[in-house]
């Protein structure tokens, strides 16, 4: 991961790259929702048409569309196997066994997938109306879409961005949002422990692979239960993403998208958050890459009792701005230097882009460097 991470910054032409990147089916894509809307295109006064975002405005809706768009494209996978597809999330036909798997976390998980990745859908899809609505370039990604899927049955079979099937996972959310003493604002060398510390080592798979995957019912429920978990830690990278983002907006509309969008990602954290807890406890080896992989009961030591019980799921209360300042139940972290790459280094460091192009690396770097530096004006 550290090499993938190096490769981001190779000497590629950014700036000329990024322009060409960007526009070309993006434009016509968002473009086509704009023209295919005349209600929206007649609610916008000349000044929401005249292009007046700030540098630093285009390049925060910049990133968080391209965030959006390697959401939807991994809640896709989620759907097509796990989840309901329909018309309102097309693509695959469901995998039974998988799906049954995921049911032992919560028995609404189907729904919940098909909900999320709904919800990711419209958030991509309005960003890059947005700013293509301001004069702004809109995010296209569609050259990225190399990457080989899941071959079990109910796969659309379909190139992805994003790779489910080399997760390395980073479970210490669990025990940032339940510690009433830290917060990594204020303790950013605090090593928060791991809920399931053998998923931050090794590569697991979130999806059955191929059908032989669904065969061994112990490790088909932990591949499940691996996806229960990246789940959250998916969404909690949005939860805090947002709010950073939005202390460097200077357009008060784009300040209102930032707050708006923001809190879905946190109504998703939580529901994620609950689902892991359920996560049976199991000791399962991968039967293709051979690594193994431990559920532990959370209910149990060296966690359990009464702040570490799994159906606590509202954060605790902790130091937020000054330890002279009491204690509050916040979203952590939320400082916003660095957010950008912050995000692209911990999305590359869990392995949802193994398989990725120099080319790709570079283009989410440079969407991050810009976000970063925006500054309220």
């Amino acid at each position: 991961m550290e090499e993938v991470w190096a490769s981001m910054k190779t000497s590629i032409n950014r700036r000329s790259f990024v322009k060409s990147g960007l526009t070309a089916a993006s434009a016509a894509t968002a473009g086509a929702f704009l023209a295919n809307s005349p209600s929206l295109l007649a609610q916008q006064g000349p000044e929401e048409r005249s292009g007046r975002l700030t540098r630093g405005d285009a390049a925060l809706i910049r990133f968080a569309a391209a965030a959006e768009i390697l959401e939807t494209d991994f809640w896709v996978q989620y759907n097509e196997l796990g989840g309901i597809p329909d018309k309102e999330v097309p693509g695959g036909t469901g995998n039974p066994a998988y799906t049954a798997a995921l049911s032992v976390l919560d028995a609404d998980m189907a729904q919940y997938v098909h909900d999320n990745t709904d919800d990711e859908f419209t958030h991509q899809n309005f960003l890059n109306a947005y700013l293509v609505s301001k004069g702004a370039d809109p995010v296209n990604l569609e050259q990225f879409r190399t990457l080989a899927g899941s071959t079990a049955t109910g796969s659309s079979g379909k190139m992805r961005l994003t790779n489910l099937m080399e997760l390395t996972l980073d479970t210490s959310w669990w025990t940032r949002y339940r510690s009433s003493h830290q917060n990594p604002d204020l303790d950013p060398n605090f090593t928060f422990p791991q809920a399931v510390p053998s998923l931050a080592k090794g590569k697991h798979t979130a999806i059955p692979r191929t059908d032989e995957d669904t065969m061994e019912p112990n490790f088909l429920q932990a591949i499940a239960n691996t996806a229960g978990f990246h789940m959250p830690t998916i969404e909690q990278g949005g939860n805090s993403l947002y709010p950073a983002m939005a202390q460097r907006a200077t357009s008060v509309e784009v300040l209102r998208i930032l707050i708006s969008i923001g809190p879905t990602e946190t109504m998703h954290f939580q529901t994620w958050s609950d689902k892991a807890g359920n996560a049976p406890p199991l000791t399962a080896v991968d039967p293709v890459t051979k690594v193994s992989v431990t559920f532990p009961d959370l209910n149990s030591p060296p966690f359990g009792g009464q702040r570490f019980q799994t159906n606590l799921i509202m954060p605790e209360p902790c130091p937020f701005i000054s330890r002279k300042l009491p204690r509050c139940s916040v979203i952590r972290p939320t400082e916003t230097k660095g957010i950008a790459m912050g995000v692209v280094k911990f999305l590359t460091q869990m392995g949802l882009f193994i398989g990725q192009s120099p080319a790709f690396f570079s283009l989410m770097r440079d969407l991050a460097e810009d976000a970063d530096e925006a500054r309220r004006g």
